[in-house]
C-alpha cells in the first residue's frame, strides 16, 4: 500500500496537484479531473472519485481535508450556522447567508481570537491555533454542499483576525477564485487592525474589499472597545488604510458597530466624518448584536438612522448592514463555540 500523504488535497493548486498525481505513477491528465472533484464537486474522500481506477483508489492513502459537520442551526431569515469539526477535533463556526440573487459565505481564519474585542463573542472564547488554507476552503465548500446553490461572495469575517493568518488568507482567496470561480471583488476581509499587516496586505494586489473594524472614532474610546488598539494607535491605523487606497487603487470601508450610548452620539459621528472625508472610505454601520455577556445595548432605529444622516451630510459614503442570522446567534459578533 502506498504510503500516506500528510499534506491535503484540498488548496494545493493545479501545477502542485499534477506534480503529485504523477509522482503516484498516473497520468498528468488525472491532476485536471482531481482538481475538478475538488473545487466544483466538493469531494470528500479520495475512495469516491470514480472517474479513477479503482484499484489506484483503494491503493492510495490520502486525505482531501474536509471537515465534519458537527451541528447547525437555521435562522428564521434562512441563514444557517454551521458547527465543524476539524481533523485535529478544533470546532469552528461559519455562516452561510442566502438572498434571492446571492448566496455568502461568513469564513473563519482562526479556531477562537486573540483579540479580545469587549463586545464581541468570539474573542471572549479566546484563541487555540490559526486556520490552514484547506479549512477556509472546506466552509466555502461545505456551505455551498448543503444550501445546494453556488457561492457567490466570501466574507472573512467569522471567528477570528484574518491579518494574523495573513499568508493563509491570502492563498485561500486565490484559492476561491482560481480554482472555485469566485470573484475577488466578491470577498471582503475584516480586520481590527493588526500593525504591517494592512501594507502587507497592499502588497497582494488582490481585488478583495477591505473592511477596517473602526468601532470609534477617537483612541480613548477605541482602546476601551478594542484593548488591541493601544498597540496601533488611530492616527497610524488610518495612515496605513490611506497607504492601502494608495496602494491598490481601492476604497477601504470601515465597521463601525453603534453601540446604545456608548459611541453612537451626533457627536462622535461627526468626529468620524473628520477623519474620513477626503479620500476613498466607506462606513458600513452595524447595529449591534447582543451577546449574554456583554453589557452593551443595540441602539433603536431612530438614533441609527441621526448617526447615519450625520455621516450623509458631511459626504460620507454609509450603509446600515442588514441583520442576519440573529435568533440563531449567527450575526456579527455573535460567533462563538459551545461545547
Amino acid at each position: 500500500m502506498a504510503p500516506m500523504t500528510t499534506r491535503p488535497l484540498l488548496g494545493q493548486t493545479l501545477p502542485e496537484l499534477t506534480a503529485w498525481v504523477t509522482a503516484q505513477g498516473q497520468p498528468a491528465y488525472r491532476a485536471r479531473q482531481l482538481h475538478q472533484w475538488l473545487y466544483r464537486q466538493g469531494v470528500r474522500d479520495f475512495r469516491d472519485i470514480t472517474v479513477f481506477p479503482k484499484s489506484w483508489r483503494e491503493q492510495v492513502q490520502v486525505t482531501i481535508g474536509r471537515s465534519v459537520i458537527d451541528r447547525r442551526v437555521v435562522a428564521q431569515d434562512g441563514t444557517v450556522k454551521y458547527l465543524l469539526r476539524l481533523p485535529d477535533g478544533a470546532l469552528i463556526e461559519t455562516v452561510g447567508i442566502p438572498s434571492e440573487d446571492r448566496l455568502t459565505v461568513c469564513v473563519s481564519t482562526q479556531v477562537g481570537c486573540p483579540m479580545a474585542c469587549d463586545f464581541c463573542a468570539t474573542g471572549k472564547q479566546g484563541f487555540t491555533r490559526n486556520l490552514a488554507v484547506h479549512e477556509i476552503l472546506d466552509q466555502v465548500l461545505t456551505v455551498q454542499a448543503e444550501m445546494g446553490r453556488r457561492v457567490s461572495h466570501v466574507v472573512f469575517m467569522g471567528m477570528g483576525e484574518p491579518l494574523l493568518n495573513v499568508e493563509a488568507v491570502v492563498q485561500a482567496v486565490r484559492r476561491l477564485n482560481e480554482d472555485c470561480g469566485i470573484s475577488q471583488r466578491a470577498m471582503t476581509i475584516s480586520t481590527v487592525g493588526v500593525p504591517q499587516q494592512i501594507l502587507r496586505l497592499a502588497q497582494a494586489q488582490l481585488q478583495v474589499t477591505l473592511a477596517v473594524s473602526l468601532h470609534a472614532p477617537t483612541q480613548d474610546l477605541r482602546q476601551r472597545l478594542i484593548p488591541s488598539a493601544r498597540h496601533y494607535p488611530l492616527e497610524r491605523l488610518l495612515q496605513d488604510c490611506r497607504r492601502y487606497v494608495e496602494l491598490t487603487k481601492r476604497r477601504v470601508s470601515f465597521e463601525y458597530t453603534l453601540l446604545a450610548g456608548v459611541n453612537d452620539t451626533p457627536e462622535l459621528a461627526k468626529t468620524l466624518a473628520k477623519l474620513l472625508r477626503g479620500w476613498q472610505t466607506h462606513v458600513n454601520l452595524i447595529p449591534y448584536n447582543p451577546i449574554a455577556d456583554a453589557p452593551y445595548q443595540r441602539p433603536d432605529a431612530e438614533r441609527v438612522k441621526v448617526f447615519q444622516a450625520v455621516l450623509v451630510a458631511q459626504g460620507i459614503a454609509v450603509t446600515v448592514r442588514q441583520t442576519r442570522g440573529l435568533d440563531a446567534q449567527a450575526a456579527c459578533g455573535q460567533l462563538r463555540v459551545r461545547r
